[in-house]
């Protein structure tokens, strides 16, 4: 007997009817759901396994990732497909099929949500949290703020195909969203600030950075605020807002130390020993480790002093290391200077009085 024949005949034999459907066409609604079943369940088990083995053979981690968000999907999601589209061969009428539908596609769309969300989060870490993950801050908020957008965006679309007229929904939505903006602008200032702040690393946690008269090292960006630990170790909070509208000096960025020596001599010193002041100051440098001497002159005629003017720099950002080299060169320069007999001016005044 040929395949069409058999066929009819099976038809034939499943012709009894149950409500507006036969036997026949329920027989056929079960062997689409067996077989869409079936192709899940092979994907699902085989299909992601052999992908799994072909990522690790690869230095990419996005593939990775994507099998690894594939292979999060929940078993009820195949089990809901693989009823969905058999249901639709019968006639069960307009309610049941639309409960069908709606059910198909929360299950979907969830799905679907979860799924962008790891892809949120992987392009999140991969982008910001690998660069040292010091500001986990910035990452959790546009987590969240991703979040939000593509559940709502989800929750409409599922909506509008179910049939719901979301135009009111969204014109509410966007009413309410621009009275709330203007509500919280600061609050949303000092937010998207966060972002900037970032994203642009100006500064990092651990950094010492310096506020127009105010210093001290990061401890935390917050969404709103940033705290900083001045040098007094009182806690000091700034809002982001502020931070990114303001001039801010990064001393961790700093590869050495920039430092300058003003001292004055007494007028009655000889030019044959104002002429060895720069040779002292030059044996003075060279003895000292990590410091490089740029320049030094007698540069004024002050009031009550010849002027001198050393530059130098410290090959390191340290500022405690900075204060003892300095320390070290002072004392050793007035030392030198007490030998050579070369006397250091200090504010003077004569008075001649006529008699």
């Amino acid at each position: 007997m040929k395949i069409p024949q058999y066929l009819d005949q099976l038809k034939d034999n499943l012709s009894y009817s149950i409500g507006d459907n036969t036997l026949y066409d329920f027989l056929l609604a079960f062997i689409g759901f067996v077989i869409l079943l079936s192709l899940c369940k092979f994907f699902k088990i085989f299909v992601i396994a052999k992908l799994k083995k072909l990522s690790k053979k690869t230095k990419n981690e996005f593939d990775d990732a994507l099998i690894e968000l594939i292979e999060k999907i929940h078993p009820i999601f195949y089990y809901i497909l693989s009823i969905y589209f058999p249901l639709k061969m019968l006639s069960l009428g307009e309610s049941v099929f639309v409960f069908a539908k709606a059910v198909f596609l929360i299950v979907f769309a969830y799905e679907f949500i979860r799924f962008l969300q790891g892809l949120v989060s992987y392009w999140l870490k991969s982008a910001s949290i690998s660069e040292g993950g010091k500001s986990k801050t910035a990452y959790y908020g546009l987590r969240l703020l991703f979040t939000i957008l593509i559940w709502a965006t989800g929750i409409m679309l599922v909506l509008s195909n179910l049939g719901f007229n979301i135009t009111s929904l969204v014109a509410s939505l966007g009413i309410g969203g621009i009275a709330v903006a203007l509500a919280a602008q600061n609050i949303l200032a000092d937010i998207f600030s966060s972002f900037s702040l970032y994203f642009d690393k100006p500064f990092q946690v651990g950094d010492f950075i310096t506020l127009g008269t105010d210093s001290g090292t990061v401890k935390k960006i917050g969404l709103k605020t940033t705290r900083l630990e001045t040098l007094q170790g009182e806690e000091l909070i700034v809002s982001n807002q502020e931070l990114t509208s303001a001039r801010v000096q990064n001393f961790k960025k700093m590869k050495r130390r920039r430092g300058k020596i003003t001292f004055g001599v007494t007028y009655d010193t000889s030019g044959a020993k104002l002429r060895k002041v720069n040779s002292i100051i030059e044996k003075i440098f060279k003895d000292v480790d990590m410091v490089e001497l740029v320049r030094t002159h007698f540069t004024t005629f002050e009031d009550s002093s010849l002027l001198f003017e050393v530059i130098f720099y410290l090959d390191s950002s340290e500022y405690g290391l900075f204060l003892d080299k300095q320390q070290e060169i002072n004392l050793s320069l007035k030392e030198q200077l007490e030998k050579a007999k070369i006397e250091m001016a200090y504010p003077t005044q004569t008075l001649y009085v006529k008699k």
